[in-house]
């Protein structure tokens, strides 16, 4: 537990935008005073309780309150960073001065600066992306009790629990700098999630469930997540190999993120500018099928991945990645985008909201029209490499003929390349998971290599 546990108070005492821009704008007039040409400052706050039970029992209760502050200054294009967790003015002060201390000692760096001015975003929209939670401790323990409960119970099977946890977190994010910007928010998210063993002749398997949202009234009920960690456990006992074979596969939705996931760090400006990219120089290549649509919505209300502006004080807007299977652009924030000689497309921190279009295809059609291969509902093991496009994964799910699901399969390694994968995407379902930034349905894949016996 943390040495400033939240009271019961509301977490609003903790969101005061004004406040807390005056010691941004503080900190900003210091670096000037100081000499800086340039500064920017991030100053953030969060607020949460996090329950964890496991075998009927309470396991950790942890409340937490955090806060951090950080400066980036330029002399030039010479840049210093320093940050504190103390808001006082005199280790504001002092935080300031360190900065400036190690841009004077630091190479220049033609690209290091702040992002254009006129890019900065001059309209805050509403995005709806707090939703506090008046979660007390002892409610929050009930619901996770009832959520370990309902799937240890749910069927004879299950014969132990890596337990059930409750989070609820809300913040606030300041960012500003010496262009004059200056722009706050504040954002919630809440989850419930539970893991569970189960048991017979054939061995033991584990698997789990989870809900997420900003908003707690769109949280799944504590008995549902329960009973769906249950069910997905209980279907993977009596898994067995398979022998090795190139077949169409399947990956559910909440796997087939990760696939999405590849491509966004294979197009991101660090990784293309340090030439450590199989996707270096794609802009205008055909990666996807036509008929495959991705872009970015960061201004989907009460969406996981919304954000009015980036880490740099840019306007977020919507825009799209591939269009008609082309790669329209990159992911870069200010620095990747002037060593590309590019412009920034205000990502820095990452992608908001980015979606793949579906096929008018349930979870059970995409089974059918796979009509034999391999379901895949769990991957492990590091082996992507975003360089040269090879993947190597562990895998587990159920093996698939007639377009019907016979048996659950473990200890199988999928082999491939992404931008063959890329090249075989059949179908996207309309099964659409939407807990994260990247928000897809199930993928089939026409054919990977499934190294079995």
């Amino acid at each position: 537990m943390s040495e400033n546990p939240v009271t019961s108070r509301t977490v609003d005492e903790l969101l005061e935008p004004g406040r807390y821009e005056q010691i941004v704008a503080d900190l900003l007039a210091e670096a000037q005073r100081l000499g800086a040409s340039a500064a920017e400052a991030a100053l953030s706050i969060e607020s949460g309780l996090s329950v964890t039970v496991r075998l009927g029992e309470v396991e950790t209760v942890e409340h937490n309150r955090d806060k951090g502050l950080g400066i980036t200054v330029y002399f030039g294009h010479s840049k210093g960073s320093a940050s504190t967790s103390d808001f006082s003015p005199g280790a504001v002060r002092e935080t300031v001065r360190a900065a400036c201390d190690i841009a004077r000692y630091t190479e220049e760096d033609p690209c290091a600066g702040l992002a254009p001015a006129a890019l900065m975003a001059t309209d805050i929209p509403e995005l709806q992306l707090y939703h506090p939670w008046a979660l007390e401790t002892p409610e929050a323990i009930e619901r996770a009790l009832a959520c370990e409960t309902v799937a240890r119970e749910h069927d004879s099977r299950i014969t132990n629990s890596e337990g059930a946890s409750i989070t609820s977190h809300s913040g606030l994010r300041v960012y500003a700098n010496s262009h004059g910007f200056i722009g706050a928010y504040p954002s919630s998210r809440h989850s419930m999630s539970c893991t569970v063993i189960g048991q017979d002749e054939s061995g033991m398997q584990r698997d789990y469930w989870y809900t997420l949202a900003r908003d707690p009234q769109q949280l799944d009920s504590a008995e549902s997540v329960g009973v769906r960690a249950a069910e997905r456990t209980v279907a993977r006992l009596g898994a067995r190999k398979i022998p090795t074979c190139q077949v169409p596969v399947m990956f559910e939705a909440d796997v087939a993120r990760g696939l999405l996931g590849h491509l966004v760090r294979a197009i991101s400006g660090g990784a293309l500018y340090r030439n450590a990219s199989f996707l270096v120089d794609a802009r205008g290549q055909q990666l996807f099928p036509e008929r495959v649509h991705v872009d970015e919505r960061p201004h989907l209300p009460g969406a996981l991945g919304s954000a009015p502006f980036d880490n740099e004080g840019v306007a977020t807007a919507p825009r799209t990645l591939i269009e008609a299977g082309v790669l329209q652009g990159y992911v870069l924030d200010s620095y990747s985008g002037c060593r590309l000689g590019l412009p920034t497309t205000g990502n820095a921190g990452g992608v908001h909201n980015l979606y793949i279009n579906h096929d008018a295809l349930d979870r059970e059609q995409l089974i059918k029209k796979m009509d034999r291969g391999l379901l895949v509902t769990d991957v492990m093991g590091q082996g992507v490499n975003t360089v040269t496009g090879d993947y190597s994964r562990g895998a587990a799910g159920f093996w698939v003929e007639n377009g019907q699901i016979q048996y659950p399969v473990d200890e199988v390694t999928l082999g491939g390349r992404l931008q063959d994968m890329y090249r075989g995407l059949q179908a996207v379902g309309n099964d659409t998971d939407a807990r994260g930034n990247i928000i897809t349905g199930s993928w089939l894949i026409d054919n990977l290599t499934v190294a079995g016996d």
